[in-house]
């Protein structure tokens, strides 16, 4: 079993790695330090299990985690935690494997026996039920096999066609596989609807045209593209403007 260990604290993955080198079935394969390493990691790695730190700066485990299912064979996950015993009971129930720090060689023989790959109901529901960051700093996509992260605070919007969304920035327009309705709820502070099919960032709103014909259309810093605004989200695309600063 090729097992990657993920955690910010050198001492911490030495630990891991000791105790992985007295199970026979197991074989470090790398490490990593932050949760983009821990993606870098699995996609030139490919390891059946990670054992990853939740709390790490920058993007936590359970980002990573989520990130992760972008995999086209995701590995299981075990998180290594210092919980308080409510929320390890919320791990439970959404069977997800877990270590508490200070890991025990027999608690880790244990989970990794019984690792499972973790699946998009159990990643959404750690979400909720952690303490880390509910909503992503980035968005994972996948460019020619490989793994590619967006920066949110990068996209300028989200536009919806049949069953891909695509996403834009002032560097790149990439393909996402989720649905405009997700990406609505989880990041309603910093997009804003303006048509069924585009979401747009409320920071990068740079204005609002009408056209001859009596279309309404936005436009976004650092893109040439202009996304037409239905009659029924003007007058909410309008007050986000006018409560724009300067």
């Amino acid at each position: 079993m090729k097992v990657l260990i993920v955690d910010d604290e050198a001492p911490a993955r030495e630990r891991l790695r000791g105790l992985l080198d007295e199970l026979d079935h197991c074989v470090v394969c790398g490490e990593a330090a932050t949760g983009q390493e821990a993606l870098a990691g699995a996609e030139q790695q490919q390891p059946d299990v990670l054992l990853m730190d939740i709390r790490m700066p920058g993007m936590d485990g359970l980002e990573a985690a989520r990130h992760l299912l972008a995999l086209e064979q995701p590995p299981a996950v075990i998180f290594t935690t210092a919980y308080s015993d409510y929320a390890i009971k919320a791990f439970e129930a959404h069977a997800v494997d877990y270590l508490l720090k200070p890991v025990r060689r027999e608690r880790l023989a244990e989970a990794l026996k019984n690792a499972r790959r973790l699946t998009r109901v159990q990643a959404a529901a750690l979400q909720s039920a952690g303490d880390g960051p509910a909503v992503r700093q980035s968005i994972c996509v996948r460019v020619r096999g490989g793994l590619q992260l967006v920066t949110v605070s990068d996209i300028r919007y989200f536009h919806a066609d049949q069953k891909y969304v695509t996403v834009c920035t002032p560097d790149t327009q990439v393909l996402l596989e989720e649905t405009l309705k997700s990406l609505e709820q989880e990041f309603a502070d910093r997009f804003i609807r303006i048509h069924r099919n585009a979401l747009v960032a409320t920071q990068h709103l740079a204005g609002l045209d009408r056209h001859a014909d009596g279309h309404f259309l936005v436009r976004l810093q650092g893109v040439d593209t202009q996304l037409e605004v239905s009659r029924r989200h003007l007058a909410d695309v309008r007050r986000c403007i006018k409560a724009l600063p300067g």
